[in-house]
């Protein structure tokens, strides 16, 4: 069973974010299947190298939509998205340093959490500004 399921609460009302955000859902509960499975540990790398490609890929895909259609909370969002790789990058420092013990459960926690936040209160302030702009 699945740590987190796709529903239509995620959705942002824009087919490639919703895409790219099911992506990253993927991730978490390919986690959550090794934890359970006792491969936590052998997976998390390759797991936190998808997420540093997934944050570079999707956040340039809603910044480069943001500017050109003039988001008014672009620098905000941006400094979200900024935050969160920062984070991402920090964690996979600690991965590659040894600690590997309860990292596993602390990214897929983290990256749950993380991932329900900033869709359900950040992602979803600029559908209604793009959807109006015509990116749907």
């Amino acid at each position: 069973m699945p740590l987190m399921e796709w529903n239509e609460r995620l959705s942002v009302g824009i087919q490639q974010f919703d895409a790219e955000h099911k992506r990253l859902v993927g991730m978490v509960n390919e986690l959550f299947d090794a934890v359970q499975a006792g491969r936590g540990k052998d997976v998390l790398g390759k797991i936190l190298d998808g997420l540093i490609d997934y944050t570079k890929t999707h956040f340039a895909n809603e910044e480069r939509y943001m500017v050109q259609h003039a988001y008014p909370d672009y620098k905000a969002h941006k400094a979200e998205h900024d935050a969160l790789a920062k984070q991402v990058l920090d964690v996979q420092a600690k991965y590659r340093s040894g600690a590997t013990a309860a990292l596993s459960m602390e990214v897929m926690n983290f990256l749950k959490n993380w991932l329900v936040k900033h869709i359900m209160g950040i992602d979803k302030k600029y559908t209604p500004y793009l959807n109006q702009r015509g990116v749907k």
